[in-house]
């Protein structure tokens, strides 16, 4: 299992596996062919599907700014190892063709290739939630402590930039105002309902808090602002808002969210390894089901839970999105993502309390719905994965103005 610097990843949205990653192969590509005559890059599946919305050409015509580039969208050919697919060509200045390489974006910014090859290395040595919760039984150690001593001490500063980075989009996407890019003519939402918060009381104002955090974040990453992938930009919001609430209403400080964080990316990596984040591949339910669980086990911790409790709670998070479909409107990540990020934080409040009531013990493993939700996800029709042809993607959306 690698590095949880792979699943947090601080840059620019919309879409982790139709920005950030396909950027990074062509950066990749790009660096290996830098005196080329031209370049040719076919997207496929559902990276094409859904690549206009996502700004993925966008992202690819900036890395080869000044270039030839020929762009070929496919949105109906999918190749065998991945629904988001990119293949790249360069050519010499007598068109010979230098090298032919097609790379995958497998959700969370990182890329693969037809060799499998991740660019990070391996480093746990534990892969499995059993496993950790058995070392964390015997040596009597909290999840955060694993993490620390397989990444060892330097991830606190980069916890630290990544903790930075998602309150800086919360304070940002808190006091914008205005339409979101697209066509959609969405209106940003946090910023009002903040306000509104501002004159509530009791657990009303706590809870529009926390829909203001998150749909601050939400539509920064949804307007191609810098958010933190947690685990994917799609899926952004949920964790930031559930920490920011932790750290108003409850004035815990850095160091408890830093653990906080350290634990929620153990979460997020353990789906990522043994099933996946990307919604192309599995629909939501990796992407809000996934930041649901690293919210749902950060915010136990933040309150005292045993490593049993976090886990019980990160397990909710998991099996009550089981089915989600990924159906953006227009391929945005708007309609209905931003909602998803916002209504998934709430739940993770709630499965912090529900898993803190009991004493941990539970019927169905983490493990076991990390798996179920993989077979889920596969066995889902690729109308229903990111591609922007079936479910609420398919209905007329109706403007108000």
């Amino acid at each position: 299992m690698e590095s949880i610097k792979e699943l947090y990843r601080i840059g620019y949205g919309p879409s982790s596996s139709h920005t950030m990653g396909p950027r990074k192969a062509a950066e990749q590509f790009l660096l290996r062919h830098s005196k080329a005559e031209r370049f040719e890059v076919t997207l496929f599946g559902s990276l094409a599907a859904t690549g206009k919305g996502h700004l993925t050409g966008v992202a690819i015509e900036k890395v080869f700014e000044g270039k030839n580039l020929n762009l070929i969208w496919k949105p109906e050919e999918f190749l065998k190892k991945h629904p988001n697919a990119l293949r790249f060509k360069a050519f010499s200045i007598t068109d010979e063709l230098l090298e032919e390489w097609t790379a995958y974006s497998i959700g969370g910014g990182a890329i693969v290739d037809d060799a499998s090859v991740l660019v990070a290395k391996k480093i746990y040595e534990l892969t499995t939630m059993d496993e950790i919760l058995k070392w964390c039984r015997i040596n009597k150690k909290q999840l955060w402590e694993y993490v620390v001593l397989m990444e060892g001490e330097g991830i606190w500063d980069y916890l630290d930039e990544v903790w930075t980075a998602m309150k800086n989009a919360i304070k940002r996407g808190m006091n914008k105002e205005g339409e979101l890019p697209g066509g959609l003519e969405l209106e940003r939402k946090s910023h009002s309902y903040y306000l509104k918060a501002k004159t509530l009381s009791g657990p009303m104002r706590k809870r529009s808090m926390l829909y203001s955090f998150a749909l601050a974040v939400s539509e920064e990453n949804s307007s191609g602002g810098i958010i933190v992938t947690a685990p994917t930009c799609g899926a952004c919001g949920v964790l930031p808002a559930v920490l920011y609430y932790h750290k108003k209403f409850y004035k815990f400080g850095k160091k408890d969210v830093l653990k906080a964080l350290a634990t929620a990316g153990l979460i997020g990596n353990l789906v990522k390894t043994n099933a996946s984040i990307s919604g192309a591949e599995v629909g939501c339910q990796g992407e809000v089901g996934t930041a649901c669980a690293m919210a749902s086990g950060a915010a136990t911790q933040l309150h005292g839970g045993t490593v049993f409790q976090i886990e019980y709670s990160a397990e909710m998070g998991l099996e009550h999105h089981l089915g989600l479909t990924c159906d953006p409107v227009l391929g945005l990540v708007q309609i209905p993502c931003i909602e998803r990020n916002v209504f998934a934080a709430a739940r993770a409040l709630n499965h912090n309390t529900y898993a803190l009531l009991s004493d941990g013990r539970h019927r169905i493993s983490f493990d076991q719905v990390t798996e179920t939700m993989m077979k889920t996800g596969l066995d889902l029709p690729y109308t229903y994965k990111e591609t922007s042809l079936g479910g609420l993607a398919s209905l007329k959306v109706f403007n108000y103005k």
